[in-house]
């Protein structure tokens, strides 16, 4: 990425924390992620990148792009494990294992609170390009999935939304990673359910928890 990271609400969700794993002892310079510094220490293969949303930023689910009304989140982090990081300029690739979301609430018609937004069908692949192109992506025969469990004026109802990818940009200023009016379609619920949803959400920094003191992870 200029950080990489993650998946996506799949609002949904959001792309549960697992158990790090032990970088190793990898120096060499000149892969797509690096550790430290642009163009530092390569993130060795099998290292989990980390991030929670940036200072001050909320992730959203709006009803329409752009736009105001629809689902807030105050908090939501992601995690992902390196499965390949190349020489640069090139493609680094990531396993997404878990975005969670937490503090939500709702200013849609008819809805009284967000019971939950969990994000399904995980891992998905993420693919962070040199350029700075984030895309996350299913299994095969698999989709981007997020369910919604949403407290209502009529009780209790399940959005699902499914979205074939996502896409982000990485930035190494703040080592962040945004995902900007994401699109995702209801796959089931009830009318109180938003016919569509769009994600954005920015995540900074992102760090290799491998290492000590887990420093910020750059794209080159």
């Amino acid at each position: 990425m200029r950080r990489s990271g993650v998946s996506a609400l799949t609002v949904t969700a959001a792309l549960s924390a697992l158990a790090l794993l032990p970088a190793g002892s990898a120096s060499a310079a000149g892969t797509v992620l690096t550790y430290g510094s642009a163009g530092g220490n390569a993130v060795s293969v099998g290292d989990v990148l980390t991030a929670s949303l940036a200072s001050g930023t909320k992730a959203t689910l709006a009803t329409a792009s752009g736009g105001s009304t629809g689902i807030t989140c105050t908090s939501s982090s992601l995690s992902a494990t390196v499965t390949s990081n190349p020489a640069a300029p090139g493609t680094a690739t990531e396993s997404a294992t878990s975005q969670t979301f937490s503090g939500c609430t709702s200013n849609v018609l008819g809805v009284t609170g967000v019971q939950s937004v969990t994000v399904n069908n995980l891992p998905y692949t993420t693919s962070a390009a040199s350029g700075g192109a984030v895309t996350v992506t299913p299994a095969s025969g698999s989709t981007i999935q997020t369910t919604v469990v949403l407290s209502t004026l009529l009780g209790t109802v399940n959005c699902v939304y499914r979205a074939s990818s996502l896409a982000a940009v990485s930035s190494n200023t703040a080592n962040s990673l945004t995902f900007t009016n994401q699109a995702f379609a209801k796959v089931s619920g009830s009318a109180l359910c938003a016919s569509s949803g769009y994600f954005s959400a920015s995540y900074a920094p992102v760090v290799d928890a491998g290492v000590s003191g887990s420093p910020a992870v750059y794209t080159n």
